[in-house]
């Protein structure tokens, strides 16, 4: 009954930290330009990392879900192949796009984000998995 409740808003943390993120990306154009990032670098990869563990984290909660073990297994196996192959994709399309006006920073500020996304999801679904076996 407890994971009902909190059933709504397990991405909470991840849906705020996009918010704060983006937010922080159209605001503070002058300060990222004048450090060397090109802001819709940022913008575009951290909706694409978003939208990656938004998708990672269904296939991961369908199998949390699961009363069956391997069914669990095979969904986080899918869910962190899933985001993995969508951001290295999405960062060899950006690489060989623009190969010659390549922004490092923004790639690697957004590779840092991939980590911590992935830290964020990685904390709600122990959340969920402790509030599981405690129903």
């Amino acid at each position: 009954m407890a994971m009902r409740r909190n059933n709504r808003t397990p991405l909470f943390r991840v849906i705020f930290f996009f918010l704060i993120l983006n937010t922080f990306f159209l605001t503070a154009r002058v300060f990222l330009e004048r450090n060397g990032f090109d802001q819709s670098v940022l913008i575009v990869g951290n909706l694409i990392i978003f939208l990656a563990t938004f998708l990672s984290f269904l296939f991961a909660k369908r199998g949390l879900m699961s009363e069956n073990h391997h069914a669990f297994v095979r969904s986080v196996y899918l869910s962190i192949m899933v985001k993995l192959f969508v951001c290295v994709i999405a960062a060899l399309v950006y690489i060989f796009m623009f190969r010659k006006n390549l922004n490092k920073p923004a790639l690697f500020t957004c590779m840092g984000l991939y980590f911590v996304y992935t830290l964020i999801e990685v904390s709600v679904l122990t959340k969920m998995l402790k509030e599981k076996k405690n129903a």
